[in-house]
């Protein structure tokens, strides 16, 4: 009677065990599964929300360099166009401040385009410029024009200084002025091509 007692026991255990390990098994492998695939989105998430707002940041200290160099050259081209005083104290009469007039309404009638634009593209409506071609149109703009300027600067500090030397009147101080505000948008827009230099480089083309 013993040994007939004794033999069911084996066979019961290992029958009774094994679909407890499968179900346990089959059971942990979906939970490590969903928490890697969760991690994965919420990350990707995280970084398309870190380049937006990389990219809603330069998009606005862009236009905050450009307003300036609207403001500076506007104030630039004004005080030289006035700077009229009778006889040898006239701006027209010398190449090199009809050179920085030039270009300060070049200067003025650029910057206002992009800011025109780049409001516009801001408060919701399409570019004018393909987005194809507008980081190439920035960055050229940006350039070209912060050259020219320097250009004009470069033409015009060594008269105004050999004035000064001689003489020191409201002609010389205003032409002073002229060529800061110049400088300063100058500074305005070649920081505003650093920007659009790196936009240019992130841009994709496919």
């Amino acid at each position: 009677m013993a040994a007939v007692t004794d033999n069911p026991m084996p066979e019961t255990l290992p029958q009774s065990s094994a679909p407890r390990d499968v179900e346990k098994g089959s059971g942990a492998a979906p939970t490590s599964g969903s928490t890697t695939g969760e991690g994965g989105g919420e990350a990707a998430v995280a970084s398309v929300v870190r380049r937006w707002r990389r990219e809603d940041m330069l998009d606005k200290a862009t236009l905050i360099l450009r307003a300036a160099a609207w403001f500076f050259s506007v104030i630039s081209f004004l005080v030289m166009a006035a700077n009229k005083h009778g006889d040898w104290k006239e701006f027209d009469k010398y190449e090199e401040y009809r050179y920085i007039v030039a270009i300060g309404v070049l200067s003025f009638l650029y910057s206002m385009a992009q800011v025109i634009r780049h409001v516009h593209r801001l408060s919701g409506g399409t570019d004018p410029v393909p987005a194809r071609f507008g980081g190439i149109v920035d960055f050229a703009g940006d350039q070209v024009t912060a050259y020219l300027l320097m250009s004009a600067l470069s033409a015009a500090i060594p008269i105004t200084n050999r004035m000064r030397e001689g003489v020191d009147n409201v002609f010389t101080d205003s032409s002073a002025a002229s060529i800061s505000m110049a400088f300063f948008a100058f500074i305005a827009l070649a920081l505003s091509s650093l920007i659009s230099g790196f936009k240019l480089c992130k841009q994709p083309y496919i």
